[in-house]
């Protein structure tokens, strides 16, 4: 009954624009660069679903004596339309639109000519033409093609065109779209496909008008024109219409297009439509594409009744829809553990064969997301360490750039890019050689068997771009190069002229930073190169100090309140947030009062750190890289380091938490730090 209902609202909307056409002025030209125009009217109303066959004989009634205009010299003719005529233009309307029900290849098309007499339009049968899209999108080698046959010819509904058109071109390379798009822009009969889809928008089965925007999107068409406009108006007036398909080409639409008011409007009305029918969904990939589309300004509400349809329907994820999942919800800006915790599981299990751009898009989702598993982590790296030799480097190298902003160490998968960086540097641009070091130095990840040889390698191939190489660029490289204690001689020459500095000191307070970790490692490590910056650099911004309430507790308990310093800051920059200074042996904290009699070489100055877990990488004890250099230079200051972890002394009670304070303190063994480099 749905069906029958459907056809006739159809077939009622068809003769409704065929009688006002003749009236109608024709429609502008596609309009390039004009305005857009906001149609922020929408009805939310949703259309009657039941209408039985008596309310189509009352509807039927209402159409006799309708008047149509036909425009003459002096005025209007008025010609009435006899109940026989109007029986005949629906049946036929009715045959017509059941061949838009059933498929979009084989509908049967109706030739409106307005040259014709209304008499001929309305009491003769209308001329059919049967076009296959199939057939239209193979026969055609180009867009100008189709346009050519539509010249000859002009038939309706026009989505068939752009629907062809959209289907030759997927299967052209990207220099050859953009010649055959300005082709189909400069062809005569562009314009006229163009106002033909204007004109029929309304009459459209819209399915069929989605499919066709679809199309027109694809195409390349520019968004401020009057057809794009047109056509999102239209759509936003008949979105009550739509079906599940419906819903999904929608999303997959605005998801395509660029924000302005329509777009909005129109994405306003999909996110009240997916709220009314979201438990409705049948469809695990509707159901990702809407969530996708609502976008991250949407109500929490809607964010979480999507993610409850999603979690209900987890039983019916694919392997791709547990893959698509994260970039979901990463368009929709909403993070839900328990659908990624499911998700990942999926993914691992089935990483084998799994394209690199897909584990790609997965840890990106995870860096938007601030989500972070260690488990998909290493189930991803371990699965391209073993397939390394089929990927691509520069992918290799991208992908471990994502790795350093999740903050995780793939061990195995840097030990093989640098055995290929050794035996083969010749793949390295400037830009992957940034980008190596920028990796490798932040992850403080240096390859024990052969760290001179790599550091070596990439100093040679940075010191053979240094006549094309940015100032920032050069920073940065030489930057990493200090957080891996390595200090290549000519690159420092070229970074420490004068004019280098004052451009870089003139861009910004991250160039800044880098400059005060650089005039830092100079002055306080082993450097073959001991000058220093010559110009003063700016000061920067104090750092906020913790008050680790709990730790102070602890040494309170242990050494007492006078032997012991809070908050102690020191020169370049770097402060600690305990310092406790013992005898010789390690056996007594002496207090501070009478230490300043006493000579340093009779004192062992003790930096107790209290840190968090980001300055480790993710789930190990590996401490990254500006925190590995602040280790180091405290140490070559002459402090005994010492790292309390925050999050494991506040589970602890007091008397716990004193005797392992004290186990760090006085104990004889190497600490934790020793061996950062």
């Amino acid at each position: 009954m749905n069906n029958t209902a459907g056809s006739f609202l159809w077939s009622l909307r068809q003769f409704s624009i065929l009688a006002s056409t003749s009236i109608t002025r024709r429609l502008y030209s596609l309009g390039f660069f004009q305005p857009a125009i906001a149609y922020s009217h929408w009805n939310p109303r949703i259309l009657p679903r039941n209408v039985d066959r008596k309310t189509q004989s009352h509807v039927r009634h209402l159409f006799q004596d309708v008047s149509l205009f036909k425009p003459e010299a002096d005025g209007f003719q008025i010609k009435v339309i006899n109940p026989g005529t109007v029986s005949r233009i629906e049946r036929q309307l009715s045959m017509d639109s059941r061949h838009n029900h059933a498929s979009n290849d084989g509908l049967k098309e109706i030739d409106f000519h307005h040259e014709t007499s209304n008499e001929e339009v309305l009491t003769k049968e209308t001329k059919r033409t049967l076009i296959n899209l199939k057939i239209l999108s193979s026969e055609c080698n180009s867009l100008s093609d189709v346009l050519d046959i539509y010249s000859k010819a002009p038939t309706f509904p026009s989505s068939n065109y752009l629907s062809a058109m959209w289907t030759i071109a997927k299967r052209m390379s990207d220099d050859q779209k953009r010649v055959e798009r300005q082709l189909m822009f400069n062809h005569p009969a562009f314009n006229q496909l163009c106002e033909q889809m204007m004109r029929e928008a309304k009459i459209m089965h819209y399915d069929h008008l989605l499919f066709s925007f679809l199309a027109v999107v694809k195409l390349g068409i520019p968004q401020n024109t009057l057809l794009v406009q047109t056509l999102l108006r239209v759509i936003q007036e008949r979105i009550n219409e739509c079906d599940e398909k419906s819903l999904s080409v929608l999303a997959t639409i605005l998801d395509a297009m660029k924000p302005c008011k329509n777009v909005e409007v129109l994405r306003a009305g999909l996110r009240i439509l997916v709220d009314q029918q979201v438990w409705n969904i049948e469809h695990v990939f509707t159901l990702q594409m809407v969530m996708r589309c609502i976008g991250k300004d949407a109500p929490v509400a809607l964010k979480r009744k999507l993610e409850m349809k999603a979690l209900r329907e987890l039983g019916r994820f694919s392997v791709l829809n547990s893959q698509r999942m994260f970039e979901v919800l990463a368009a929709m800006g909403y993070r839900s553990a328990v659908l990624l915790d499911e998700c990942s599981k999926m993914v691992i299990g089935n990483i084998h064969g799994c394209p690199l751009k897909v584990l790609i898009n997965i840890l990106q989702s995870c860096k938007d997301l601030h989500y972070r598993n260690s488990s998909l982590f290493k189930g991803i790296a371990d699965y391209v360490a073993t397939t390394f030799d089929i990927w691509k480097l520069k992918k290799i190298i991208f992908l471990l750039i994502l790795y350093e902003n999740l903050g995780f160490r793939p061990v195995d998968l840097m030990d093989l890019l640098v055995k290929k960086i050794i035996e083969d540097p010749g793949f390295l641009n400037m830009k992957s050689i940034i980008s190596v070091l920028q990796i490798f130095s932040s992850l403080n990840h240096i390859n024990e068997q052969q760290p001179p040889e790599f550091l070596e390698v990439l100093t040679s191939t940075l010191t053979g771009y240094l006549h094309h190489i940015s100032s920032e660029s050069l920073l940065s490289a030489m930057y990493s190069f200090c957080l891996m204690n390595h200090f290549p001689l000519v690159p420092l020459n070229q970074l420490l002229k004068e004019d280098v500095i004052k451009e870089l000191l003139r861009s910004g307070e991250k160039n800044v930073r880098k400059l005060s970790v650089l005039d830092s490692c100079l002055k306080l490590d082993d450097v073959p190169y001991h000058k220093a910056i010559d110009l003063a650099l700016p000061q920067l911004p104090a750092v906020p100090l913790n008050p680790n309430g709990k730790v102070a507790e602890v040494l309170r308990s242990l050494v007492g309140e006078g032997c012991f310093s809070r908050n102690v800051r020191l020169q370049h920059h770097y402060y600690i947030d305990f310092e406790i200074r013992l005898d010789t042996n390690k056996n007594q904290a002496l207090p501070f009062s009478d230490t300043d009699a006493v000579t340093s070489a009779d004192i062992q100055r003790v930096a107790i750190l209290c840190v968090p877990k980001s300055v480790y990488c993710l789930d190990s004890t590996h401490p990254k890289g500006l925190f590995a250099l602040k280790i180091r230079h405290l140490r070559a200051m002459g402090f005994y380091v010492i790292l309390l972890n925050n999050w494991e002394l506040e589970k602890l009670e007091l008397e716990e938490a004193v005797a392992i304070v004290k186990t760090e303190i006085f104990s004889e063994q190497a600490l934790p730090a020793a061996d950062v480099n």
